[in-house]
């Protein structure tokens, strides 16, 4: 959380934001939103936006734990920088990251491809489908149980969402989900297949 927090200082820094005072109990809280909110604000005037902000933007979406805030940078870094290259940074992560970054790349991928009234990017299927075949192919490779967490939940199970040659694939992941010691993969992996 340490690294977070640094890195929230230096982006509030960076884009020219005044950060909230120090030792506040939600100062993490409070730091992501005004970053989040300074960068969107930033776009939407088409004022400035820097492309010095792009990386430490990617980069505390991922270190984010909490999926449901990490929309408050991800919906700014659209904005922006645009959806393709938000995906493709996340993209990045999930396929070459260390764990954790292929995890914190599952979990902002969500906000990444949800269609916003205010967006005026649209979503791109090659992207999305890039994403499912690199998120396939992380849950089986990679035995991290919170990548496997983070990646399950928008893993389309089907091998009909696949081609021919990752079917098998789609067979080993749903046989790791449903062999797996975590209830969560146990549970998460029946809604799915069976849904």
């Amino acid at each position: 959380m340490a690294d977070y927090e640094a890195l929230l200082w230096d982006l509030l820094d960076l884009v020219g934001a005044e950060p909230p005072p120090r030792g506040e109990r939600d100062w993490v809280h409070r730091a992501r939103w005004t970053a989040g909110k300074a960068v969107g604000r930033r776009a939407e005037e088409g004022d400035g936006v820097q492309d010095e902000w792009f990386d430490p933007l990617v980069r505390a979406m991922i270190l984010e734990p909490d999926p449901s805030f990490s929309r408050q940078l991800v919906e700014p870094a659209l904005a922006a920088f645009g959806r393709d290259r938000v995906q493709l940074a996340l993209l990045t992560h999930l396929e070459t990251g260390a764990p954790a970054d292929a995890a914190g790349a599952a979990r902002a991928w969500y906000w990444s491809n949800r269609q916003f009234r205010s967006s005026p990017f649209p979503t791109s299927p090659d992207l999305s489908r890039r994403y499912h075949h690199a998120a396939l192919h992380r849950f089986v490779a990679d035995e991290d149980l919170d990548v496997r967490r983070c990646i399950l939940p928008r893993l389309p199970l089907h091998p009909g969402w696949y081609p021919a040659e990752l079917h098998d694939l789609v067979a080993e992941a749903v046989r790791i989900a449903r062999t797996s010691d975590d209830s969560y993969l146990r549970h998460r992996v029946e809604i799915q297949v069976t849904g």
